[in-house]
């Protein structure tokens, strides 16, 4: 068994409403000095496999298919 976590995250340039949301609410909560605060998704997968090639594949192929819209998303795979 294989455990991998993908991190998706918006592409610079790309709006991130809801990372302005957060930096203004630690503003507003006291926390000063924070800027260009950016969110994202994380993904915690374990894969039924002990080949590490596969397990890329698989995880980039379910990255471009389903967990990171690649218009306007950027993700990374990693094996902890």
């Amino acid at each position: 068994m294989i455990k991998a976590r993908v991190t998706v995250t918006l592409k610079n340039g790309v709006l991130d409403p809801q990372g302005k949301a957060i930096e203004g609410a630690l503003g507003s909560l006291g926390f000063e000095g924070v800027h260009q605060v950016r969110q994202g998704k994380v993904f915690d997968l374990e894969l039924d496999t002990a080949d590490r090639a596969k397990a890329e594949a698989d995880l980039t192929a379910m990255c471009e298919k389903l967990l990171a819209n690649t218009v306007i998303e950027n993700y990374t795979i990693a094996f902890p």
